[in-house]
């Protein structure tokens, strides 16, 4: 018949400045199984002892010369890594003031000396089977935090593999444009970043630019495709993409799609499918106010549309295109340098060439095939 809760015999600590009582609680202990012990009868280095081996439980005596056990528990309790630990208080006082304040200061249960095994071997089993669901709880409660990141950190690959394939299924139509959006993306976190963005910020900058042109979805391959200028009106349906865009990353679809989406509840609620929506829509505006689509200047251009711009209009001008071919890289950065102010908001452009080692190794790396 089970008396009690079975739980794996532990490492036991006792510190007591009496030879004689350490060995009797030891005596009293390996009649029970417990086998693996811890001893000391300086009370000093008993913290130094508790670090080192590892006990599963404490047994100290109150009354002991240098430090006492009172004080050696206190120190227990303050320090987060060993504060978990039991201890069972042993004493010869009978003052209940000793008991009170053991108990305060967090004993896990008090003894009188002389011990008795009747009550030192069902305190010490309790103390260690709660000791064991401890432990436990920290080993579940770690991998569940294993398990937590490892599954963040898939849904975080799985968002921006979303977001690549997105963004290819604009670039698929523009078969020249190669790596472009990756270029685009990369320039506008690195801009984001000179121009002190946090870097939570600048990598949802980064992921949000690749989608810049995913509204060129909806124009028609005559024009996308076209080796020569396009006319006025080709321009015009050109400009429609920032439109397309916008109203992609809203998911904002045309009116024969939008009850299916109220229907089943879909929204844009994703951080950077809302910064892709105002990227898509104001990377052709210009700090002069001649861009496109809305005409804005200046401020009024979001910072994301503001840094877009730097990061698309040098990657078009250092790429080659159906309707013309790359060109120098110094020259690439003569016509930036121009726009300054114009087309440009110069702070912005100032970050970009502030990074133009970067930018280079950009280019480099993710140069087109």
């Amino acid at each position: 018949m089970k008396t009690g809760p079975e739980v794996k015999t532990g490492r036991v600590m006792i510190v007591d400045d009496e030879p004689i009582n350490i060995k009797l609680i030891q005596k009293f202990l390996k009649s029970s199984g417990y086998s693996e012990f811890i001893t000391s009868t300086d009370s000093r280095e008993a913290l130094d002892l508790v670090h080192r081996q590892c006990p599963d439980i404490i047994i100290l005596d109150v009354m002991m010369p240098h430090v006492s056990g009172l004080e050696i528990l206190e120190q227990v309790r303050s320090d987060s890594s060993i504060s978990h630990l039991p201890v069972l208080i042993v004493t010869a006082s009978t003052e209940e003031q000793t008991k009170i304040e053991a108990l305060e200061l967090g004993a896990t249960d008090f003894l009188h000396k002389p011990v008795k095994p009747t009550e030192l071997l069902p305190r010490v089993r309790n103390a260690l089977v709660v000791k064991e669901h401890h432990d436990q709880m920290v080993a579940y409660s770690k991998r569940l935090e294993a398990e937590v990141a490892q599954r963040t950190m898939d849904l975080v690959q799985s968002r921006e593999e979303v977001i690549h394939v997105l963004a290819c299924a604009a670039e698929y139509r523009d078969r020249e444009t190669g790596n472009h959006v990756i270029r685009v993306g990369r320039f506008a976190g690195l801009i984001a970043r000179q121009l002190g963005c946090a870097e939570s910020d600048a990598k949802l900058i980064e992921l949000a630019a690749i989608l810049h042109d995913a509204g060129k979805i909806g124009i028609a391959d005559s024009i996308l495709l076209k080796p020569g200028k396009l006319s006025e009106e080709e321009f015009q349906m050109m400009k429609r993409h920032c439109e397309y865009g916008e109203r992609i990353l809203k998911a904002q679809p045309a009116e024969r799609g939008r009850n299916l989406l109220r229907q089943h509840g879909i929204t844009t609620r994703s951080p950077v499918l809302r910064i892709a929506a105002v990227i898509a829509r104001t990377h052709h505006e210009r700090w002069d106010g001649s861009g496109y689509p809305d005409g804005l200047a200046g401020d009024e251009i979001p910072l994301v549309g503001r840094i877009t711009a730097v990061a698309d209009v040098f990657d078009a001008l250092s790429s080659k295109r159906c309707y013309k071919d790359a060109m120098p890289f110094e020259k690439c950065i003569e016509i930036m340098r121009a726009e300054r102010g114009k087309h440009f908001d110069p702070k912005v452009l100032d970050a970009f060439l502030a990074a133009i080692d970067e930018i280079t190794d950009i280019v480099v790396s993710l140069a087109d095939k």
